[in-house]
């Protein structure tokens, strides 16, 4: 013969149940405003240059590596601040700016950097 499982018993808790606490998480800001000196900050700023910048030039400024560079442009720069990036093939490779204009003809032109 097997023998059965003991059946568990349910147990009453002396305490009171626990409530909703409330959140210690400040709350997201509209427009966060950006320290002075960050890296975020030079990146931005490498992007708005009429020229433009390149990956590896993002990434010897700022010491990162190229799939964090590929993933603040995409992350960041694109869905959280909503900019208009560019990516033009050139001959020193691929140049990414931001552009101010959305109504400019290089929306069309637009790659997604991958």
């Amino acid at each position: 013969m097997t023998r059965r499982k003991p059946k568990l018993t349910t147990l009453t808790r002396s305490r009171p149940a626990k409530t909703k606490r409330k959140s210690s998480r400040r709350p997201m800001r509209a427009h966060a405003k950006t320290r002075a000196g960050t890296k975020h900050e030079q990146v931005l700023a490498m992007l708005q240059d009429r020229a433009g910048t390149t990956i590896a030039a993002i990434m010897a400024a700022t010491s990162w590596q190229q799939h964090s560079v590929r993933g603040f442009l995409a992350g960041i720069v694109r869905k959280k601040l909503g900019l208009n990036l560019v990516s033009e093939p050139r001959e020193g490779g691929r140049v990414y700016r931001i552009i101010d204009d959305a109504s400019s003809s290089a929306k069309a032109d637009r790659v997604i950097a991958a």
